[in-house]
């Protein structure tokens, strides 16, 4: 199986942290993100695509073409600023059957990983409480039924994650902007609905760290 780890954004926001390092290269004690990343991976991923961008050739000598006896290749995202469909329509000529797909600037568990992996389709969603300017989860019967970007708050309500279970029909979809002028493109929500009618995709119910 393939993971697609989207490690191409500076992080603008991490200031003169990130002035000379991609931001997925920042450590978390002696290990940076993609190092934690990668060593939680299931055994049945072999192979990892880093799509790149910042500073890409920082993140390629240090993993080069293989680490813990998994494959490594890379794509280079052509628009940094493109969001996370860009990113992934990126490595579509390198995508096989069923993939994992994770952000390079988060942390995860393997047993959030496995269970999403059960599914065909999923998605792993966290329950946030407060203001946040995120996608939320619309969900019915267990079944992510839409992704509505925005400011949203509340008492309690679910938050997507960006770690996805998908496979190469996604690509049959077409991407669209996040909003009205954006540069950032996502799938449509004609497209999330399908996944989730078609593919059941399926939540998680806790994010864990």
């Amino acid at each position: 199986m393939q993971a697609v780890i989207l490690a191409a954004g500076r992080g603008t926001r991490m200031g003169e942290l990130t002035k000379d390092t991609p931001k997925p290269m920042l450590k978390v004690g002696d290990k940076n993100l993609l190092e934690l990343k990668l060593e939680i991976l299931p055994e049945s991923v072999d192979e990892v695509i880093f799509i790149v961008g910042y500073f890409n050739e920082k993140i390629r000598e240090f993993f080069g073409d293989e680490y813990r006896g998994k494959k490594i290749r890379y794509v280079e995202q052509a628009n940094p600023v493109g969001g996370t469909a860009d990113a992934l329509w990126t490595a579509k000529d390198s995508l096989k059957d069923k993939f994992l797909v994770m952000m390079g600037d988060d942390l995860y568990s393997r047993a959030d990983i496995e269970a999403c992996m059960q599914y065909e389709w999923s998605l792993l969603i966290d329950k946030v409480h407060g203001t946040r300017k995120t996608g939320k989860a619309v969900i019915e019967d267990g079944i992510i039924k839409d992704i509505i970007e925005g400011e949203h708050t509340g008492d309690e309500w679910w938050s997507g994650t960006n770690m996805f279970v998908l496979d190469t029909r996604v690509f049959a979809q077409t991407p669209v902007p996040k909003a009205t002028g954006s540069s950032a493109v996502a799938s449509s929500k004609h497209s999330m609905r399908s996944c989730a009618s078609r593919r059941r995709a399926r939540p998680m119910r806790r994010l864990r760290k």
